[in-house]
């Protein structure tokens, strides 16, 4: 596995998912913005990004009235600033490509935060477009079995296919699937109506080739790097092309 699959599994396993609830829903809470904001429009049922960001705060128990002051921000109601979505991009120890998705009131203190944690890691930051063009905008589709219960992975895989899917990986009571990014409410309604337990749906930056370090020192350091990078308050999600083995990433998500 590679990229923000892998990651998102590292992520999963170290309990992050579920830690820092407080800068959980400033998380969710910015996303909520920025989507208002980018889709001109605070009406779920006509901004898909929005729709999205709305039903991740929900499954996160964020209040309601949070949900509604996100969105009347941005829609530019209210005195506090601005939300924007700003993309960082650079390389960690070994060459990894990353990319960092951010929504900030504050460019120059994000800026700053960002370019400091490269340094401090290892890795540094680049112009933008120096990593992009290795990214592609995808659709991640998460279905979760609750553990125990048994389920036919082939079957389900098939099911995800016919619905729309591109790829598929399977990790577990796991299944994650990709679509084009466009395909994405479609693909979700037709597994949702099939009765499969979907957890999330997002847009994601998926590396159209995955890169593995030479020495898995080197890969350790990156995903240290990305673990920092996507703790700043002001960072929302962190993407790479890394490849790592099975076996490094449940020693890294073992780790303090």
């Amino acid at each position: 596995m590679s990229g923000h699959t892998k990651w998102h599994e590292i992520r999963r396993k170290k309990g992050v998912l579920d830690q820092r609830r407080g800068q959980l829903f400033t998380k969710l809470a910015r996303e909520i913005t920025v989507a208002t904001r980018e889709g001109g429009s605070g009406d779920p049922d006509l901004n898909f990004r929005l729709r999205l960001a709305i039903e991740r705060a929900k499954q996160n128990n964020m209040p309601a009235e949070n949900i509604q002051r996100a969105i009347d921000r941005g829609l530019g109601k209210g005195n506090e600033a601005a939300i924007e979505e700003i993309w960082y991009e650079g390389y960690a120890p070994g060459g990894v490509a990353i990319m960092v998705q951010a929504a900030t009131d504050n460019r120059n203190r994000t800026a700053a935060e960002v370019r400091s944690t490269f340094s401090k890691h290892g890795g540094n930051l680049g112009e933008s477009g120096s990593v992009a063009w290795m990214f592609e905008q995808k659709g991640l589709i998460t279905i979760e079995f609750p553990p125990g219960q048994a389920f036919d992975a082939d079957e389900v895989m098939l099911q995800v296919i016919d619905a729309g899917a591109e790829d598929v990986e399977v990790d577990g009571n796991v299944i994650e699937v990709y679509t084009a990014f466009e395909d994405l409410n479609a693909v979700r309604s037709k597994l949702q109506a099939q009765g499969l337990p979907i957890t999330n749906a997002e847009r994601l930056m998926k590396a159209k080739t995955p890169y593995r370090p030479d020495d898995e020192a080197t890969a350790m350091a990156a995903l240290r790097l990305m673990e920092k990078l996507e703790e700043l308050d002001d960072v929302q999600k962190v993407y790479s092309n890394l490849d790592v083995s099975e076996e490094l990433a449940d020693r890294f998500a073992a780790s303090a």
